[in-house]
């Protein structure tokens, strides 16, 4: 059984995390308004944040067209 710091893309998801919604919008009133702000945060990482190693599009979009383009590979074997 492995923990966060045993991965380093992990250990920095989790910083990012941490600096970019526990300590920025801290303090908090209550567990449920961190919940909901991870929620939001959880979902602007993987459906609104471009990234320009990969086009400059939302991971979420890389992904639906890495697994659109193996589709067609298999389809076409």
């Amino acid at each position: 059984v492995g923990d966060s710091y045993d991965n380093a893309l992990a250990e920095t998801i989790n910083g990012l995390y941490k600096a970019e919604v526990i300590h920025r919008r801290g303090p908090w009133r209550s567990f449920e308004a961190v919940e909901y702000a991870t929620l939001e945060w959880v979902d602007w990482f993987n459906h609104r944040r471009l990234l320009e190693p990969i086009g400059n599009i939302p991971p979420a979009e890389a992904e639906e067209l890495y697994y659109a383009a193996a589709d067609n590979i298999d389809m076409a074997a």
